[in-house]
């Protein structure tokens, strides 16, 4: 289920809603216990087959966190465990048909792949998962013997599917205390209706100009004009801000309606003056995921060698390419953030560039994404060295102006909302009465025109279901 769609704005979240406030909100067990039923119904909507897995990974977690919670000795050893299992579920479900692959390619062998359907959001629920136990393990948050709040963590619906990837400490306390109240209604849903606009009226446009053009670079070996694929790529850059940031403001938007309080995602990333400054601002539940789950528990920087150090990066970022998706593109395109931040590390290079610094780093972010939005690395090696005149139709062409044309506005409002400018007017101009008249008749026409595109355009899902 979409959260731009129909059927969650007009059908499931008024039901869900009134029902919380009208007759549960009295009591949080019982709360707890409909919010779980409707995450289940929510992802069922869309998964009928795969909730079930879903229920057996909240089974099995809670499972691993009592046993945790009750043992003095080999905590590490179930924690290992847990992990393996993990591994195995992900892989066969996310990674098998890419494994054969490489097999069949080493051993010239004809292995048949097993096409397993990839259950949406299986990344982010599993993460959770290994949160809550682990977290538990480190005295983070206290254990849940009941099985239900374990399983409203993993499957609460506002993060299911696309994140952010909600750490157990941060609603542990509120899974039991939490206390709705107006105001924070209020902010969730202004915060839901500015997502959804994102997504809509902002990511869904840029992704008719980014499809069109990648698609023509995958179809033939003789690209359009260099111009016509640097608007492509700026518009996937646009597009995927807007589509998965727009996600997590719905996410964080509708977890406050609810009483829940998610930590931010993105911070303005395209302001970003370094590599490390950029991933500090983007999808930063994932980054702080893996530095604290991953990267410490290597040893972090508090090393004795470089060598150690740069392993101790590398496995960082070559399993954030692997989670990203079972495509070589992912695997390099995290390798390549690997070598620049490794660059930027031991030579300070972003500093010594000044001004510079911050073009240095819109570049490379975003010929990685070319690579992560690539079908395949021959698509990606064609469409970056097209970009740069060599292969490609020519340096402009009919096409460019066309787009370019028709799309002028969206990329002029794309690029005002990658900046603080909004939120500074709006810090400024907060207790002016008719500042806060037009903000409410502008968030109101946000949320018509919105509706009006979800009902007259196709079924469009989120970069981010994918993985």
């Amino acid at each position: 289920m979409l959260f731009p769609s129909e059927i969650f704005l007009f059908l499931f979240l008024p039901v869900v809603t009134i029902l919380y406030y009208g007759i549960f909100i009295r009591n949080t067990f019982a709360k707890n216990i409909f919010l779980f039923i409707a995450s289940l119904l929510f992802y069922a909507y869309g998964e009928p087959v795969y909730v079930f897995l879903m229920l057996f990974m909240i089974l099995v977690h809670y499972g691993f966190g009592l046993w945790i919670s009750k043992i003095e000795r080999f905590k590490k050893g179930v924690i290992f465990l847990m992990i393996i299992l993990d591994v195995l579920i992900l892989g066969y479900f996310k990674y098998a048909d890419f494994l054969i692959s490489i097999v069949n390619g080493i051993l010239n062998s004809d292995i048949e792949p097993i096409h397993v359907a990839l259950p949406i959001g299986i990344s982010f629920f599993t993460f959770q998962a290994i949160s809550y136990v682990i977290d538990v393990y480190r005295g983070k948050g206290k254990v849940q013997t009941n099985f239900l709040n374990v399983g409203l963590y993993i499957s609460l619906f506002p993060q299911l599917i696309a994140g952010p990837i909600v750490r157990y400490e941060t609603i542990a306390d509120e899974i039991e205390n939490r206390k709705e109240n107006k105001k924070d209604f209020s902010l969730g849903i202004n915060r839901f209706i500015f997502g959804m606009g994102k997504k809509v009226l902002l990511a869904n446009q840029f992704a008719v100009v980014a499809d069109a053009v990648f698609n023509e670079v995958s179809a033939t070996s003789n690209p359009n004009s260099c111009l016509l694929l640097w608007l492509g790529a700026i518009s996937y850059s646009l597009q995927i801000l807007f589509d998965f940031s727009g996600y997590s403001d719905m996410a964080i938007g509708l977890g406050r309606m609810f009483g829940f309080h998610f930590l931010e995602n993105f911070r303005y990333p395209y302001l970003a003056n370094s590599i490390s400054d950029f991933w500090r601002r983007w999808h930063m539940s994932l980054q702080t995921w893996f530095r604290d789950y991953v990267y410490f528990p290597l040893g972090g920087s508090r090393v004795n060698s470089k060598a150690r150090l740069i392993f101790n990066i590398f496995v960082v970022w070559l399993l954030t390419g692997i989670w990203h998706g079972a495509n070589w593109t992912f695997i390099v395109w995290g390798l390549m953030y690997f070598v620049l931040l490794l660059i930027e590390r031991f030579t300070n290079i972003n500093q010594k560039m000044g001004a510079w610094s911050h073009l240095y780093t819109l570049f490379f972010v975003m010929i990685g994404w070319v690579i992560f939005r690539s079908d395949s690395l021959s698509s990606a090696c064609m469409y970056i060295r097209s970009m740069f005149g060599f292969g490609c139709d020519g340096f402009v062409s009919p096409a460019f102006f066309q787009y370019l044309r028709q799309y002028a506005w969206y990329y002029a409002v794309g690029v005002i909302c990658c900046l603080p400018m909004m939120r500074n007017i709006d810090r400024i101009l907060k207790k002016n009465a008719f500042y806060n008249v037009l903000y409410i008749v502008c968030t109101i026409a946000i949320f018509a025109v919105s509706v009006m595109f979800i009902f007259s355009h196709a079924y469009s899902p989120f970069i981010y279901f994918n993985f």
